[in-house]
Formats: C-alpha cells, sequence, structure tokens
C-alpha cells in the first residue's frame, strides 16, 4: 500500500480502473518530448494551461524547480496553498498532470517543488541529492519566501518522509517556520527481491512490464507507462538520500497528537509499500489510515488518479468546518 500524509498544514498523496482515459486508437498528444539546449532533463515535460515554470533561489545559490497552477475558481472560504513533495525517479511533473489541475480547479492555489538534482532543478556537489535535514531546509525557505499562508504539505513516498522530518522539525524549533497545516507520510517498503530489483537496480526504467507492476495499476495504458517511464528515467541525477545514512536517523521524531492534524492516505494495489507499513504508519500519527481501493503506488499519475485525489479533497473540506 501506497502511503502519504497530511499536517495541520501537510497533506500526502485517477477514469475507471477498468480502463484508460487513453485507447491504443486514438491520437494522443506526448508527454515527454525531446528537449532543447539547456534543459537537464532529456525528456520535457510540456505544462498544461494554466502552469507556469519557474525557479526558487536557495541560501546555496542553487536553485529548485516549481511548476505552480493558482486556483482557477473563486471559493467562498479561503483555502490553504498546496505544496507537493515528490518521491525517488519523480520530480514535479508528476503532480502536474492530474492533480496540480484538479485542485486547482477545487480553489487551491497549487505548487510542486521538484529537489535538488531532480527534475530541472540545480545539482550539489557530492554523490547524493541531499539529506532529509537539506531537503525539508529547503522547502522550508521555499515556504517563508514564497507563500504568505500556512500550506498543506503533499509527500508522495520518500517526499511523504521529508515531510515528515519537516514536521517534526518545526516542533523542535518551536514553529518559528510557516507550519504546514497537514502531512502525507511514507511508508515501509515491503521486502521483496522485485521491489529491490526494480528499485534499487533501476530495472524499471529498461523494462516496461516491471515499469508498469513497481508503479502503476493493471490497467494502465502501456502508452501512457512509456512516456511516464522516459520521464521517470531522466527525473534524478543523483539519488535523493544515501540510503545507509537514512536508516541511521530514522524514525523521524514523532508529533504530538493535538499539534498537527495528519492524514496517511495508502493505495489497495501499491507493489513498494504493503498493508502493515500503511497501519504502522498511522499508529505513528495515531489517525486511521486511508486505503484508496484500484490505485497502485503512483496514485496522482495511475488510470485512477481521481480517487486519490478526492480522498484527500474530502479531508480538506472538512478541515473549513
Amino acid at each position: 500500500m501506497g502511503g502519504m500524509s497530511i499536517t495541520p498544514m501537510a497533506i500526502l498523496i485517477g477514469p475507471s480502473p477498468r480502463t484508460s482515459i487513453f485507447s491504443s486508437r486514438m491520437t494522443v498528444k506526448p508527454l515527454a518530448v525531446l528537449t532543447s539546449p539547456g534543459h537537464k532533463m532529456k525528456a520535457q515535460y510540456m505544462l498544461k494551461e494554466g502552469q507556469i515554470r519557474h525557479f526558487h533561489e536557495l541560501p546555496s545559490g542553487l536553485k529548485m524547480e516549481v511548476i505552480t497552477q493558482k486556483m482557477n475558481k473563486q471559493v467562498e472560504l479561503e483555502t490553504p496553498p498546496l505544496v507537493f513533495i515528490h518521491g525517488s525517479f519523480h520530480a514535479a511533473w508528476c503532480w502536474a498532470h492530474h492533480w496540480l489541475p484538479f485542485f486547482s480547479h477545487h480553489g487551491f492555489h497549487s505548487h510542486s517543488l521538484s529537489l535538488l538534482a531532480q527534475g530541472e532543478s540545480d545539482t550539489p556537489p557530492g554523490k547524493v541529492a541531499g539529506t532529509l535535514e537539506t531537503h525539508a531546509a529547503d522547502i522550508a525557505h521555499f515556504i517563508k519566501k514564497e507563500l504568505t499562508s500556512q500550506p498543506v504539505l503533499i509527500g508522495h513516498s520518500f517526499g511523504g518522509l521529508i515531510v515528515q522530518y519537516y514536521l517534526s522539525s518545526i516542533r523542535k524549533e518551536g514553529n518559528k517556520a510557516k507550519s504546514p497545516r497537514r502531512l502525507k507520510v511514507a511508508c515501509r517498503w515491503q521486502g521483496r527481491t522485485e521491489v529491490t530489483r526494480s528499485l534499487a537496480a533501476k530495472a524499471f526504467q529498461t523494462d516496461l512490464p516491471l515499469c508498469k507492476e513497481t508503479f502503476f495499476s493493471a490497467h494502465m495504458d502501456d502508452h501512457l507507462v512509456q512516456r511516464y517511464q522516459e520521464l521517470m528515467k531522466e527525473s534524478s541525477r543523483l539519488p535523493l538520500f544515501d540510503l545507509r545514512k537514512l536508516n541511521a536517523s530514522l524514525p523521524v521524531p514523532a508529533v504530538p497528537e493535538s499539534s498537527i492534524p495528519v492524514l496517511v492516505v495508502g493505495a489497495k494495489d501499491d507493489f513498494i509499500v504493503d498493508a502493515e507499513g500503511l497501519a504502522e504508519t498511522g499508529r505513528f500519527y495515531g489517525v486511521s489510515p486511508v486505503c484508496v481501493e484500484g490505485v497502485a503506488h503512483d496514485m496522482m499519475l495511475d488510470c485512477s488518479w481521481e480517487k486519490g485525489a478526492n480522498a484527500i479533497l474530502t479531508w480538506l473540506r472538512g478541515l473549513e468546518h
């Protein structure tokens, strides 16, 4: 099961599960195109109408890619901005295809970030993109400098782990930074050989059926899987973390139950995160996790992406009351 979560301002994470929105008989506009010089990804995501790509400069001088889509409808009550954080082998583009338009339509300003060395963001020196601490600090800097109200953080997979660390850091600093409202949390991987081969050995990059099994539902259209596979192959120039050092820093400190509302969301058909991992994350935050039927690990890209989006929207609407 896939894990996601939401804080007092943080959230984590598709037509029918039996059919894709694209038919093999249809002419589909490419999601990935060859890029022009100056781009870091050889396969470039084409932004949708209403989306802009800009770059947030960090104290180091390095710049993070941000894809933003403002709300396209007026709402009666003020809504928090949403900040989306991706996991390994992904970047800001993974939220831009479905979820940014969805939440923009429902009255939320939405921002998806590419962590350093991912997507079109700059690459720091060294063999890895950063640590839990540095990634969380980069997100905090973006929130402090570019947002005027408390955001809801939405993290997927390892992105959820970064959000967890961000939340615990805010509590330790006495809320000096803008504290997010909700959070989505990452869960443990299933201890299967197939998972190790697909992710650690990066076999999903060259094996289309394995890529589909790892990230998407069995009903996902192969043409879509191939396009996303092309983007994933180009999305990560360095690993997000040194996994050996990461293990030494886990688990992240718990956040008091009463201090930050958290939503934990998982996918029933997740190849990477199992049911116990989802339940474990829920117990860690003292909440009942939501398990979405008929969706796989990449909940925001899967053919039933609307299921996860609607689950989160329902939770957000509940906050208004």
